[in-house]
């Protein structure tokens, strides 16, 4: 891995520095977190500024409406996008991050003509419908049922934890349209319209009293048998395409985010006086070492899945497992540091701190990704 720029790389940085500098200041004030309706239309209006700049689907490949960026010119723009205050990408997250990839490497070329211009222009948001109420962890133990009828299959059951599903107008399906094969064998992808009759969302307020997530409950919906990715009953291997991406590059801008969160929570110490707490130096020290091998390891990762057709390998849950609990612990050394401020919810880093619990279950559990590490990466023989 060459950490270095090259000539065109610096120059990379320094256009979309100036860029940046040009439009943030013409962006309208941001929604309220609770608005979900005006948080997809502030996240679609900057998604389609991006586009228009050149600078959406930065990474993805050309034929998939990309522009087929280096793995450091993906680094420098989640580096200078971050550093510059410049919106998240918010309500478009699984488009962007999940579903438009694996559409991007699973999909048909008519599916990726109809799916993914639109993810670019910040057009269409999509949803997350894996997780369900009955399987915790183990995914496929899932049990939302599809059979085929004529050019549809029909779905029923239930999803949990679906991300941005009230705002949302596809979503990345899981379902199991053989009952009888192993579990990890019956399982298909689609893509599922959530305007389709028989859908009922139900949003979930979060510990933060955020509604990003809900329940969404199926009652023989109809989905056009034209919307599966990849064959029936190959799903789990689909699946294992678009959890590399959850896993090893979607969080790799917040990486970004810590590191800037860190210097600040040194900063507030300094002007507080808890920066004479030797023991808190150390573990802010720590944080910083962690946090440093992170984006290392960040880089690593992104330049592998290039050398690999795009696709993260399994080295994305050590980044995964690992993030997860380095954020919990920047944001608990952040409450420490605010001291009996840590408990108003208007204060900076409290609602982070709240939303950071959620990491080491958010994506695959701390406990699931450890189990990924020890089989596929060391070798190690499977439990019983």
């Amino acid at each position: 891995m060459d950490l270095g720029l090259t000539p065109e790389e610096e120059e990379f940085r320094a256009r979309l520095r100036t860029w940046l500098a040009g439009v943030l200041p013409t962006l309208p004030p941001k929604p309220s977190p609770h608005d979900w309706p005006a948080r997809r239309s502030y996240d679609l209006g900057w998604q389609r500024m991006l586009y228009d700049a050149g600078y959406a689907g930065l990474h993805w490949p050309v034929d998939a409406g990309g522009r087929g960026a280096t793995p450091t010119q993906h680094l420098i723009y989640l580096e200078e996008t971050e550093k510059a205050g410049a919106p998240y990408v918010g309500a478009n997250f699984v488009g962007l991050l999940h579903a438009g990839p694996t559409i991007a490497s699973e999909g048909s070329a008519e599916q990726r003509a109809r799916w993914l211009p639109p993810v670019l222009r910040g057009e269409e948001v999509w949803c997350q419908g894996f997780s369900e109420p009955d399987a915790g962890s183990d995914l496929a133990a899932l049990r939302t049922r599809a059979w085929r009828d004529g050019d549809d299959y029909v779905v029923s059951g239930s999803k949990i934890w679906t991300s941005h599903a009230e705002v949302a107008d596809w979503c990345e399906l899981l379902v199991r349209t053989d009952p009888d094969a192993r579990k990890h064998r019956g399982i298909t992808w689609l893509a599922m319209p959530m305007d389709a009759p028989g859908i009922t969302v139900r949003p979930l307020r979060t510990l933060a009293g955020s509604t990003e997530f809900a329940e969404v409950f199926l009652d023989e919906v109809r989905v056009p048998a034209a919307n599966r990715v990849g064959a029936e009953n190959d799903g789990w291997r689909v699946t294992m395409v678009t959890l590399s991406y959850e896993r090893g590059t979607a969080f790799v801008g917040e990486v970004v985010a810590c590191r800037r969160v860190l210097s600040e929570v040194a900063r507030e110490a300094r002007k507080n006086g808890r920066w004479d707490d030797a023991v808190l130096r150390r573990r802010l020290g720590r944080l910083n070492a962690e946090f440093r091998a992170l984006w290392r390891l960040t880089q690593w990762n992104v330049s592998e899945a290039q050398g690999t057709g795009g696709v993260p390998g399994v080295g994305g849950s050590v980044f995964k497992l690992s993030y997860s609990h380095a954020r919990q612990e920047l944001f608990d050394a952040a409450a420490e540091v605010l001291g009996p401020e840590s408990l108003d919810l208007g204060r900076e880093w409290t609602l982070d701190r709240l939303s950071s619990l959620s990491y080491t279950i958010a994506a695959g559990t701390s406990q699931i990704q450890r189990n990924i590490v020890a089989e596929r990466i060391l070798g190690l023989p499977r439990g019983r």
